[in-house]
């Protein structure tokens, strides 16, 4: 599809999701998707600006307004905040501000999911509670923000202001009221969100009464006319009024104080009695904010941290097959780029025949997506109310799609397997693997280039990336190649040979060790010599190594001792380079989660405290964690671990655990 068509096809799906979503209150679509499709139109109208639509949401801020409430003007629109969605984006942000000459504080405010809403007060009177529509024209929403007790029919002052805000209803509320209308034989309502935006939009100012909504009031519009120069202090004015202002809130120096704001509440979020869908980051002072100004549709003074999903939908457009190193064939589902825990994926591991027809997907569904561990975007399975009966149907392959020899698959085994040892797909991968940032790390040699450099016969072993420079004058002939790009490669070869051992050991290709796998046998044997010396009972001795791994590592190098000879020869470092890992039988090999806060040390102290002894830190709680540190205030990971029975070390045992560490090494 070309831009100009995919363009027309975006903004028909946003317009049509904003009018269900905001004038019927009945959403077809996720957020997540929203955000997804909304992104992707963003980033194709400045590439092509000749195909923007007059119609286009992104000329609009918010929603329709409804004609059955009066309209109201906002004398100072209403904007939306742009989303950021990693800690990437959010230190953007701060790069965009300081690079404009602020050096900024910042307030962090928690985003509430709820509906925005302005009041204006004369006197110290409420005349107006109004949503923000689009942003320039809203609704009158007078009658039931008067339902609201949260927000005050008359201030503590004689006073004339505009302030706003965010109507929302409390989990509680939800639940309660779901109850009642499940008994009532009545549809649930989906969610807090749409909950709040029903209530205030019911005619009947009764009903809104009933629904018991709340409020949180976070921005003054002219602070300035108040003789109030930080947004920090525009909180406790309007506090000070009888406002009720949210007090999860944090008045931060610097980025990373935001950062850890962010991470904090990441944790706390399930225990709060409202949703919230993220952190809004706002530089404080009112000046600094005049001067960042304004983009078309945002202000460059603010941006709102949007927590990730988890679990995010997005389509399955179709399913191809790669071959790896040893041959095997894997199905890979090829998506509509989506946001997941912090970055796009287009792409996701079907692993293999079996776990595509186990979850029965055809190309076309709408697919849950994951990451796996929170690293490996994985395909859960599809939402079956989606299908349109225009999905084809998942067909394994019979021949390896690169060299067309007929695959086989293994007694006992679910994968498929090219057996030609020569298929170049094979030969390619094990060299793309080899220079990839997690083995050695060549940078300037990339997919493509090695590709074409196997074609041109340069590379067919890993022994050729550290003869590259014998092919300089036939490599400078090939497009793209000068002769500054040319030694840029080389100086990335030569630099690869200083690598500490474990990225050798990963780029090796060994079967069954990965990234974690080779640090720890380096980490544990020092010299590579060492490890090829190893038995296969000593490997064994070591936690998370089984008999199959076991026995691979040993036969690997008892198979390739000329090739290593080889590298040896050619200089690449054979030694672990890093701090030689030491061994606790409470630590080494585990899987360690944190929560809280541990009043004697920092999570990054304890996070190098457990990789010293070898063991893993994870940011999420599962059946393969180990142990759970638990500090003060401590987030939905602790109820997740009683709730899976994990073990659990509340500041004290960790104060043990730590004193024995360090008694032993004293010794």
């Amino acid at each position: 599809m070309n831009p100009q068509e995919r363009i027309k096809e975006l903004v028909k799906i946003l317009n049509d999701a904003n009018y269900n979503y905001y004038v019927l209150d009945n959403p077809t679509i996720t957020d997540q998707e929203y955000d997804k499709y909304l992104r992707e139109l963003i980033n194709l109208e400045e590439k092509y600006p000749e195909y923007v639509l007059v119609d286009s949401p992104t000329k609009r801020v918010g929603g329709e307004v409804l004609d059955k409430f009066n309209k109201v003007t906002h004398e100072i629109p209403m904007l939306s905040i742009s989303d950021v969605f990693n800690e990437d984006e959010v230190r953007e942000f701060d790069n965009r501000i300081q690079k404009m000459g602020v050096k900024p504080e910042y307030v962090c405010e928690l985003k509430i999911d709820g509906l925005s809403v302005s009041l204006k007060y004369e006197h110290g009177i409420l005349v107006r509670g109004a949503t923000r529509g689009d942003g320039v024209v809203g609704e009158d929403i007078t009658h039931n923000v008067k339902t609201i007790k949260a927000i005050p029919l008359k201030l503590d002052k004689d006073i004339d202001i505009e302030v706003r805000g965010e109507i929302y209803m409390d989990k509680e509320t939800l639940a309660k009221i779901n109850k009642e209308r499940e008994i009532e034989g009545l549809p649930l309502l989906q969610n807090v969100r749409n909950a709040a935006a029903g209530s205030v939009r019911q005619l009947d100012s009764k009903i809104a009464a009933k629904r018991n909504l709340n409020n949180f009031i976070y921005h003054l519009p002219n602070p300035l006319d108040y003789g109030i120069t930080t947004h920090y202090d525009a909180l406790k004015f309007m506090e000070s009024l009888g406002f009720k202002v949210n007090p999860a809130n944090r008045l931060v120096k610097s980025i990373d104080e935001a950062l850890q704001f962010i991470e904090e509440y990441t944790e706390k979020r399930d225990g709060l009695p409202y949703e919230i869908d993220g952190v809004v980051i706002k530089v404080n002072d009112i000046n600094e904010q005049r001067e960042l100004g304004y983009t078309a549709k945002y202000p460059r003074w603010v941006v709102a941290y949007k927590f990730p999903h988890s679990d995010v939908l997005t389509k399955l457009t179709d399913i191809i097959f790669t071959v790896g190193r040893t041959g095997q064939i894997t199905p890979n589902a090829v998506l509509e780029p989506v946001l997941v825990m912090g970055s796009t994926i287009s792409r996701a591991t079907l692993h293999n025949e079996d776990f595509v027809n186990n979850l029965g997907l055809m190309i076309g569904d709408t697919v849950l997506v994951h990451k796996a561990g929170d690293v490996i975007p994985e395909v859960k399975g599809f939402v079956k109310e989606r299908r349109t009966g225009l999905e084809k149907p998942f067909k394994m392959i019979t021949e390896c799609p690169i060299c067309h020899t007929k695959l086989i698959k293994k007694e006992g085994q679910v994968d498929y397997y090219c057996p030609n040892e020569n298929c170049p797909a094979r030969g390619i991968e094990g060299l793309i693997h080899f220079a990839s940032r997690d083995a050695m790390n060549i940078d300037g040699l990339g997919d493509e280039i090695i590709e074409d450099f196997y074609n041109e016969g340069f590379l067919t072993s890993i022994l050729d990336f550290y003869h590259l420079e014998e092919h300089e004058e036939e490599i400078l002939t090939l497009e793209g190649f000068g002769k500054k790009s040319f030694e840029n490669m080389i100086n990335a070869v030569n630099n690869s040979k200083k690598n500490s051992l474990e990225k050798l050991l990963f780029g090796l290709g060994i079967s069954g060790v990965g990234s974690k796998t080779a640090k720890l046998l380096a980490s544990i044997y020092g010299n590579i010599d060492n490890l090829m010396n190893a038995t296969v009972e000593e490997l064994l001795e070591i936690k998370d190594i089984g008999d199959i791994l076991a026995q691979n590592i040993y036969d690997y190098f008892q198979n390739n001792r000329n090739l290593i000879d080889k590298l040896k020869m050619l200089d690449i470092n054979m030694k672990y380079l890093g701090v030689k890992k030491k061994i606790s039988d409470f630590i080494t090999g585990k899987k360690f989660v944190m929560t809280g806060t541990i009043s004697f040390m920092t999570r990054d102290e304890i996070k190098a405290i457990i990789e010293e002894y070898s063991g893993s830190f994870s940011e999420s709680v599962s059946k393969k964690t180990d142990v759970v540190i638990v500090g003060d205030n401590p987030g939905s990971k602790y109820d997740k671990a009683k709730e899976l029975n994990i073990t659990i070390w509340d500041e004290e045992e960790f104060k043990k655990r730590v004193d024995s560490l360090n008694a032993r090494s004293e010794e």
